[in-house]
């Protein structure tokens, strides 16, 4: 019995440690994480939705606080002024959850473009969201007002053939994009003001 609780004293100190080791290596690198995943995974889509613009989206961006975590916006300047902002919301799709990326225009108040980030979806089927341009293209120009669903859900989006799941999960995500922009218009066209080139 003795030899059984110090089995159990010895198994317990050594998970902690381990689970201590663990949790400081991941505090220690996240900074580096978080700036590969800009780079890599958000920058490329923020640079395919925000074309042509006079800064660097990546690096000109700004926090707000929503539900207790920062999120990050990107901003687009042109002719030497904000023009447009970005930003990342979630929604579900077939393989599970996927990022997209979703871009306004401040002035109109419109969807300006819309990529995906991150996706589980089918390989060949699904993944061919990241691609897809024809898909995407049709919510650049949508009003923030806009629901947007795919045609089976009444709407006016045409699916990705063969992925409808999919397909609802990216308009899920930018109409979600779309109430977090209403809900922070006035906070949003505050801090890009701060933005010049």
């Amino acid at each position: 019995m003795r030899e059984m609780v110090k089995m159990i004293v010895v198994l317990t100190v050594l998970s902690c440690l381990s689970g201590g080791v663990l949790a400081a290596l991941k505090n220690s690198t996240q900074d580096r994480i978080d700036s590969q995943i800009l780079k890599f995974v958000k920058g490329p889509a923020i640079e395919k939705i925000l074309p042509k613009a006079s800064n660097d989206p990546v690096s000109d961006r700004f926090e707000i606080k929503i539900d207790g975590k920062e999120k990050n916006f990107f901003v687009g300047i042109y002719e030497g002024k904000p023009k447009a902002v970005a930003f990342e919301t979630k929604a579900g799709g077939y393989g599970g959850e996927m990022g997209v990326m979703v871009a306004f225009n401040i002035n109109t108040d419109k969807i300006k473009g819309v990529s995906v980030t991150t996706h589980n979806e089918t390989p060949g089927v699904g993944a061919r969201v990241e691609t897809a341009e024809d898909f995407k293209n049709q919510f650049a120009g949508l009003d923030i007002s806009a629901d947007p669903k795919v045609k089976k859900d009444g709407g006016s989006i045409i699916p990705i053939s063969g992925a409808t799941f999919t397909s609802r999960g990216v308009c899920a995500a930018v109409g979600k994009a779309a109430e977090t922009y209403k809900e922070l218009q006035s906070q949003i066209k505050e801090k890009v003001k701060t933005f010049t080139k």
